[in-house]
Parts: C-alpha cells; sequence; structure tokens
C-alpha cells in the first residue's frame, strides 16, 4: 500500500450515493499559467455535501475537447458535471454552446438576461470613463444572454451568467456550469443550489460524516500495515473511505463515511490510537500548530533560531493570539550573535562548534533567560548544500527544548532534502518536540 495513493473504499454503490465531475476548462489552467483553484474549492463543497467526486479534468479551450471530456464523464454514469470558464464575452468561450449542444438543446436568446447584463456592461463603462464600441458592447452582451432551451440561468455575479442545464433523456447528467473567475464562481455556487433543479440532484446524497487525524512520527509504511492489520483483525472497512496522504513531515489519515459505519469509524479510530499512541497527536484535525497555541496557554515563550532563521518564530505567530504567550526569538546565525545575544560560551563554540548538543542547550538556556520564559526551544544545525563533514553531514540539526522547571527535550535527526526542505522541517520537529514537552 502505498502512503498517499492507497483509498480504502466502500464495497459497492447504495442508495444516497450521487456521482459528480469537475470540468475545468482553459488553456491557461492547462498550460499551468493559472493555477486551478475552482476544482479543490468545489470538491471540499461537495464532499460536505455527501457528493463523491470521481473526477476533476482540465481540458483546453475548444469545443471537441470540451465535448470529449463530458461524454467521458457521461459515460462513467457521473450524476452531477460542474464546467468551469469558457463563459466570457470572447470567440473562444465555448462552453454553453457546448453544454447545450452535449445536452441536445438548442439556443435562444434570453431578452431579459440581455438587458440586465447591458446594465451591468454599461455601469461598467461609465464607473471607468471608457469609450467602448456599441457594436461590440452588444455583440459581447448577445452572446453571454444565449441560453439553452429549458435551462436555468444563473444570474451573473461579473458579466456572465451561470447555467443549470438538464440532460434530454433519464439518467442524463445534470450539469450545472460556472464561471472561471473564483470570486464569481463561489457566490453563484451558493446561489445555485438554491435552485430546485440542482436541488432535486443534491438532496439524493446522503451527507458524509468525516474525521481527520494526524500523525507524526510514524513511518508510512508503519501506517500501512496497522490498517490491513486492523481490516485482517475484522473491522469492517465496508462502508469507510480512508486516505491516507504524506503532507509536510506529517501523515494525514482521512476517513469519511455514511452514518450506517458510524461505529466502524470510531473503532478504527480507537484503533489507531492504540497503536500509535505517542506518533497520533491529533484526533479531530487540529494542526500542530494549534496543539501548541493551547499548551502555552498561561506559559511564556523564547525562541533561539539558527538554520531555520525565524521559520519556527512564523509558525508560532501565524496563529491568532500568539502575543499573550509568545516573548520574542533570536534569529542567531553567526557564532558571534550566539555569545553576545544569548551569551554561548565562547569555548563551547571552539571545542563543540555551533552545530553541538551543547551550544544547542546553551541558546536554550539563554532564551529562557533573555525572554524571562517559561519554556524555550534552540535550533542549530547544517541546512547546506555546503558545510557538511563526515561526523556532521548536510541536514544534522540540534534541537534542545527546555523548561524553566527543568524539563528538557533534546534530539538531534538528520532531516533529508534540500537547503528549505532542512530549514521547514526543522521547524516541524521543533513545534513537535515542544509539544512533546509541554504535554
Amino acid at each position: 500500500m502505498a502512503i498517499g495513493e492507497e483509498i480504502f473504499r466502500p464495497g459497492s454503490s447504495s442508495d444516497g450515493e450521487v456521482r459528480a465531475g469537475i470540468l475545468v476548462t482553459g488553456t491557461e489552467v492547462l498550460t499551468a499559467t493559472i493555477r486551478d483553484e475552482n476544482g479543490p474549492w468545489l470538491s471540499e463543497q461537495l464532499s460536505g455535501l455527501g457528493v463523491e467526486l470521481v473526477e476533476i479534468l482540465v481540458v483546453a479551450d475548444h469545443p471537441g475537447d470540451l465535448a470529449r471530456g463530458l461524454e467521458n464523464m457521461k459515460s462513467a454514469g457521473i450524476d452531477l458535471i460542474i464546467t468551469t470558464g469558457g463563459l466570457g464575452p470572447t470567440a473562444d468561450d465555448l462552453t454553453a454552446e457546448v453544454v447545450a449542444a452535449f445536452s441536445g438543446r438548442k439556443m435562444e436568446l434570453d431578452e431579459e438576461m440581455e438587458a440586465r447584463i447591458a446594465a451591468i456592461l454599461a455601469r461598467f463603462a461609465a464607473n471607468t470613463n471608457l469609450d467602448l464600441s456599441t457594436d461590440a458592447l452588444n455583440e459581447a452582451n448577445r452572446k453571454q444572454a444565449m441560453i439553452p432551451v429549458g435551462a436555468v440561468a444563473l444570474d451573473p455575479v461579473g458579466t456572465a451568467p451561470g447555467l443549470i442545464v438538464p440532460g434530454q433523456a433519464e439518467g442524463d447528467p445534470l450539469v450545472l456550469v460556472l464561471p472561471g473567475p473564483p470570486r464569481e464562481l463561489k457566490p453563484m455556487w451558493e446561489a445555485a443550489q438554491k435552485e430546485p433543479m440542482l436541488r432535486q440532484v443534491l438532496d439524493q446524497a446522503t451527507r458524509l460524516e468525516k474525521y481527520r487525524l494526524r500523525m507524526f512520527g510514524t513511518p508510512e509504511s508503519e501506517l500501512a500495515m496497522s490498517l490491513r492489520e486492523i481490516e485482517g483483525e475484522g473491522l469492517p472497512f465496508d462502508g469507510l473511505e480512508i486516505t491516507t496522504c504524506l503532507r509536510k513531515g506529517e501523515v494525514e489519515v482521512d476517513v469519511r463515511y455514511r452514518e450506517a459505519a458510524a461505529d466502524a469509524a470510531e473503532q478504527l479510530k480507537q484503533s489507531l490510537l492504540e497503536r500509535h499512541s505517542r506518533s497520533l497527536y491529533s484526533l479531530d484535525g487540529s494542526t500542530v500548530d494549534e496543539v501548541v497555541a493551547g499548551l502555552l496557554a498561561g506559559r511564556r515563550l523564547g525562541l533561539a533560531e539558527s538554520c531555520s532563521a525565524g521559520l519556527l518564530a512564523a509558525r508560532i505567530a501565524d496563529v491568532p493570539g500568539s502575543s499573550a504567550y509568545f516573548a520574542g526569538g533570536v534569529v542567531c546565525y553567526s557564532n558571534e550573535a550566539k555569545r553576545d545575544l544569548l551569551g554561548v560560551d565562547q569555548a563551547l563554540l571552539d571545542e563543540f562548534g555551533a552545530v553541538s548538543a551543547e551550544v544547542a542547550e546553551a541558546m536554550a538556556v539563554g532564551a529562557l533567560e533573555r525572554f524571562d520564559a517559561d519554556v524555550s526551544v534552540a535550533i542549530t544545525g547544517i541546512a547546506g548544500p555546503d558545510g557538511g563533514t563526515g561526523d556532521k553531514p548536510v541536514g544534522l540539526v540540534h534541537f534542545n527544548v527546555r523548561t524553566a522547571e527543568g524539563g528538557v527535550r533534546a534530539a538531534a535527526p538528520i532531516i533529508p532534502g534540500g537547503r528549505r526542505d532542512v530549514r521547514e522541517r526543522s521547524a516541524l520537529v521543533a513545534m513537535h518536540l515542544l509539544r512533546e514537552i509541554l504535554a
């Protein structure tokens, strides 16, 4: 089982399952000139409604490609297709026409929509003091007001109306046509859900429950084995969808299920907790940053960072309310800064070097004292690509986390990856050491 790819899915289709596909149009998206934000956002919205997303497909601004994408989704038994983009006034904006042909419907002019778009364009021209060609405006206006017969037109957020287009035959997918710009798509999605034609499809879905577990320190292979063992011991995975993903040094376990599988979902959570109580630190999806923020309540934190150069401080300060417990930090990159700002003894630097357990400890003690802190964290290491030796390779990072009461957590892992990886993962390791000493 490959973590990040392995998915345990419910055994078979059942009542309450609605399948959807998202068809993103735009050559600029396909060529990565623009990043697709709509597909992931719509995926999250559909998941919250209990709709199973089968695929997200990106196609160029060519009618043939769009038509093939629609046909492929239809052949896969998809109930709802959502298209994004291709609703503008230019010649290559052909989504409405292609969807109409796909659904077996002719296009007709919606005079009320034409007047509405004309008013929007007139306000735009007046507000920008642009002298726009009346003929060009009328042509653009008329193109965007052409609506498939039998479709529901959604009021524009920009200048382009959206569409809800039914199929001709029973079992044909419903097509929801949305604009490309996210600022227009998001409010139009909310408006579309109020329309009976779309509601009829969405209401057939049984809402999915879900939870996310977060783990740090368990190898991917060990987690994979645990899932196999849990299933082999008799816990039914039918009705559960379990997805594991390695993300920025942590493993996320997403579990989705319907009400009938709620007991199995809870048993799975408890089984993983029993096996991985040390590394499974979040049962409700809370990030380590959020967990540490809660543990720091009523305490005062001081930081001393060398190779991470402030990345840990940035993570701490990113959480709202951090000013209540974050006293400050020192980025002491040079030996002189370690000595002059934190009071690290020059003799330690000379004997053991800046990247050493002894210097990390002295840095942490200095941060405790300088910031009058209850807890401190020190990080010193070799981020590379140069500077490594046989005894101290690139990626070696020394950590020292200590409390004013005498608690200490020290570690010296060799962190893999390039320079940025080492620096970012150093901040992550430090967050987890801080979590462990405070828990």
